[in-house]
């Protein structure tokens, strides 16, 4: 008999004994039972005449055993697949939509069950299925049984990161002292291997303590426990981590004065060494943050002008690119100054200057007089920087303009009645004068401040001022001066009686003067009066005042009066009387028409 009939003489004889059917005589392979016992045994569906042939050959125990072994299979299929599901559910794959018959995933997570490390393309499964929770969870239990080959507890099954186990073993790894309750689980679930590691960590620690507190002279604290906030401190201290507030306030009560030096001089030192990297000083020998180069770099680093003491210290040790990045660091830090709408001070454009930055000090000015044009409402006009900003420094710093500058800005016609820059030049000039008489008592500074004062819109301080008992004063002219500058005040605020009465006492003061008399047709012009008021002017120019004069003072009164009605009244008066002489009075008229349509 050749082997292969051997063989499958041997494999009927098998499958006999596992099906029941040892009693069936025929052994030969080529019998009919052979065949049904291969199919079966293959999972191949028996047909009913094989099955009636097994019942009709009193074989009923084997096809008995047939029926249990298939349903045993069905059983074990469905067994299967339950215990898929759930690990699936366990280790975060159930998006995952596979059958666990035809998916390397079944085999993976039982790897991760029993604590088994995963293969490169394992991992690389999961990272092209999207599992990437998955294999995180494989990440933690590599980490997990590592952890515990290292700590003698691989007698421990459980290898899911859930484990407390694994979070005791992660305390040590990082020899994170173990609370009572974590030490006890240890000896309950004897692992005393893993517990005596436990214990000569934290031998090693109290011995590390002790080594820390002579050293950084903290022997006087006398308790040894870990769970001391000193142990926290020192370990900060020797690991180079600055202190923090509360760190140092907890010494300082501990009156462990020597430690908090001790932990300052090092930072200080870190601070020191980390600015001369950054600066690349190299060849500077003294490392101590005693040293004065420390400071000089500490003041660079915050972008601080080093001052001329500092500036020679490193000229003396040939350190002149420091001044350099120095002077390039101000310079840079002003500019941000600027760009921030910041102005600079006198000593910052002085260094400018010494410095040779030309380019930020015009970028400066530029910036001011952009700020300075708004703020007097010039920020529409095409002024040229010089003179104009030098002449807005000047009002800003309340400092008096040359006779050039005032000429300049009335040739720009800066100076009209009303525009900012004209009212602060004006009262920059009443407040001179008024303090030259009080400086001086020079009485004829009263009139020529008071006029100024009116022309700053501030009708109020020119009453205040001319407030004076004229009975006191004996020349004439100065009494009516004074007079007519206080009618003219009245009037602005529309106290024409007052303003009478005064434009009155200055004629009996000094009646050869044109002023009363000019301020008297103004009066008559804000009653109505334009007859009188054109008397009152004739009288004027009777006693000197120039025609042209008159005329550009009946404009200013024209042009002033606030009742749309009342100016069209006098417009309308003076065309009447002479349509060429006042042709300037034909736009109130018009504008009196386009505000009625």
């Amino acid at each position: 008999m050749d082997k292969e009939s051997q063989n499958r003489l041997k494999h009927f004889a098998a499958l006999k004994s596992k099906y029941q059917a040892t009693q069936h005589q025929d052994s030969s392979p080529a019998s009919l039972l052979y065949l049904i016992l291969r199919k079966v045994d293959l999972e191949i569906e028996l047909s009913d005449l094989e099955s009636n042939w097994l019942g009709e050959s009193e074989l009923k125990e084997t096809l008995k055993a047939i029926k249990q072994e298939q349903q045993h299979k069905v059983q074990e299929f469905g067994n299967l697949e339950f215990e898929f599901s759930k690990l699936k559910s366990k280790y975060k794959a159930t998006n995952h939509n596979v059958s666990w018959q035809s998916s390397h995933l079944y085999f993976i997570l039982l790897k991760l069950e029993s604590g088994k490390l995963l293969t490169d393309s394992e991992v690389k499964y999961l990272r092209t299925n999207g599992l990437y929770d998955t294999n995180r969870i494989a990440q933690e239990v590599n980490r997990f049984t590592q952890l515990k080959s290292k700590y003698k507890a691989t007698q421990y099954q459980d290898s899911y990161p859930d484990s407390q186990l694994y979070q005791i073993l992660k305390k040590l790894e990082v020899t994170e002292r173990l609370s009572n309750s974590e030490y006890n689980w240890l000896l309950n679930n004897q692992l005393l291997e893993t517990a005596e590691i436990c214990k000569q960590q934290e031998s090693a620690k109290e011995a590390k303590f002790a080594e820390l507190k002579d050293e950084y002279q903290a022997i006087k604290y006398s308790d040894l426990s870990l769970s001391s906030p000193l142990y926290s401190i020192l370990q900060n201290i020797d690991a180079k981590n600055n202190l923090s507030e509360s760190e140092i306030n907890w010494l300082e009560q501990q009156g462990l004065s020597e430690t908090i030096a001790i932990a300052q001089e090092l930072e200080q030192t870190r601070e020191f060494a980390a600015l001369r990297y950054k600066y690349k000083i190299t060849h500077y020998e003294d490392s101590s943050p005693k040293s004065h180069l420390y400071k000089v770099l500490k003041r660079l680093d915050s972008s601080n002008q080093l001052g001329e003491q500092d500036i020679n210290f490193l000229k003396k040790r040939k350190l002149t690119e420091i001044i350099e990045i120095a002077n390039e660091k101000y310079a840079s830090t002003l500019k941000y100054k600027i760009d921030s709408g910041e102005l600079l001070n006198e000593s910052e454009i002085d260094w400018l200057k010494n410095n040779r930055r030309e380019d930020i000090i015009i970028l400066a000015q530029q910036k001011h007089f952009t700020i300075l044009k708004r703020k007097y409402g010039l920020i529409y006009l095409s002024l040229v920087l010089e003179p104009f900003y030098a002449i807005m420094v000047k009002l800003e710093k309340k400092e008096r303009l040359d006779p050039k500058l005032v000429l300049q800005l009335m040739e720009e016609e800066l100076l009209s009645p009303g525009g900012k820059i004209a009212l602060a030049y004006y009262r920059l000039e009443a407040e001179f004068y008024e303090q030259e008489f009080h400086r001086t008592g020079n009485k004829w500074d009263i009139p020529t401040a008071s006029s100024y004062w009116r022309k700053a819109d501030e009708p109020e301080q020119a009453l205040k001022l001319t407030n004076l008992d004229l009975n006191q004063i004996r020349e004439s002219k100065l009494k009516s001066a004074i007079s007519v500058t206080r009618g003219a005040a009245f009037r602005d605020i529309g106290n024409l009686a007052d303003a009478e009465n005064c434009a009155k006492k200055a004629m009996e003061y000094h009646s050869a003067s044109h002023q009363p008399y000019t301020l008297m047709g103004a009066i008559c012009y804000d009653k109505g009066d334009y007859l009188k008021g054109d008397y009152w002017y004739k009288q004027a120019i009777q006693r000197g005042a120039k025609p042209e004069d008159i005329d550009d003072e009946i404009k200013r009164v024209v042009r002033s009066t606030k009742d749309e009605k009342k100016r069209h009244e006098a417009a309308d008066y003076l065309l009447k009387k002479d349509a060429v002489r006042y042709a300037w009075a034909k736009s109130y008229l018009k504008k009196s028409s386009d505000n009625s349509k």
